[in-house]
């Protein structure tokens, strides 16, 4: 039975049989009656209840009751803890996220790591590194939501007008592993963005030929690295991301070892070099809801 239908009865068992429990009390109690005519009368009462109902409220209790709650964001009160960018203010405007370009260029996993990607938004999974007065009151933490996020289904409402230049919208998930810090992106289900308004889920499975592990920069291999993901769905302890990957960096002028240097940006006591615009990914983006529903 699907999700949808099985709520709905539910739904409608519940308020029915809420109903005639309401009358009961109100005529048990009308009476004045001792508890056990009391007793005798609810009994009565339930056998007119049509036989449908009581198993339809006992499927209800078994199979709705052992789901865990779903973590949801609908932005209809701010972003919720989510981040735009590296570390900018996520807009919202009517109840939507509106992710503009261009984005921040991460160069954290260039060659010979597996390349450059774009960060559109992301959520801390736990309360170390967020800051409230970035992202807002972070409702995955405050919900004290579960960080084992295998085989869950990541579903989001969205629509855009974007010109990708080769990359694709993805999942990434980033944790802190006895092994090293790791990130992986779901590139064997990429997220497709229209101009209409539409839903579109992925399931993060533990299956290593749906994930692209993105290793290091040479300046980032004693910070990042790869590990099983297994191990990183069952704690991702960092945060949750959709980003734009892989990218196409090209020198605005000719440089000799472009993965060394810092794509387009400043880094300390790292040189960087201006990139052509043109090549990376340009639009907006609008995300109206974002839900993790995990396995039962």
């Amino acid at each position: 039975m699907q999700k949808g239908v099985l709520r709905f009865r539910c739904e409608a068992a519940g308020a029915s049989l809420a109903g005639i429990m309401t009358m009961v009390t109100a005529t048990g109690g009308s009476q004045g009656a001792k508890r056990d005519k009391e007793i005798r009368f609810m009994f009565a009462v339930l056998r007119l209840i049509p036989q449908f109902l009581l198993p339809v409220v006992l499927l209800c209790a078994s199979a709705l009751g052992q789901q865990p709650a779903a973590y949801v964001e609908t932005f209809d009160h701010g972003p919720g803890g989510w981040i735009s960018n590296r570390r900018d203010p996520l807009p919202i405007f009517d109840g939507a996220a509106y992710l503009f370009g261009p984005w921040y260029l991460d160069s954290h996993h260039a060659p010979p790591g597996a390349g450059y990607l774009n960060m559109l938004m992301y959520l801390y999974t736990k309360g170390a590194k967020h800051n409230e007065s970035l992202g807002g009151p972070n409702g995955f933490i405050r919900g004290n939501y579960s960080t084992d996020l295998r085989n869950v289904t990541v579903s989001l409402r969205l629509r855009g007008e974007i010109d990708l230049q080769g990359a694709q919208m993805v999942v990434l998930v980033q944790s802190t592993t006895p092994k090293t810090t790791a990130n992986f992106v779901l590139t064997g289900q990429p997220i497709r963005i229209s101009k209409e308004w539409a839903e579109q889920s992925v399931k993060l499975v533990p299956d290593p030929k749906q994930w692209t592990c993105l290793g290091a920069r040479e300046s980032k291999k004693s910070q990042y690295g790869c590990d099983d993901i297994e191990t990183v769905l069952k704690d991702v302890n960092l945060d949750f991301m959709f980003v734009l990957f892989p990218l196409n960096v090209v020198p605005v002028k000719p440089v000799a070892e472009p993965h060394k240097l810092r794509a387009g940006q400043d880094y300390p006591d790292e040189p960087s070099y201006e990139v052509w615009q043109k090549y990376l990914p340009k639009g907006l983006i609008m995300v109206d809801s974002v839900q993790f529903q995990y396995p039962r």
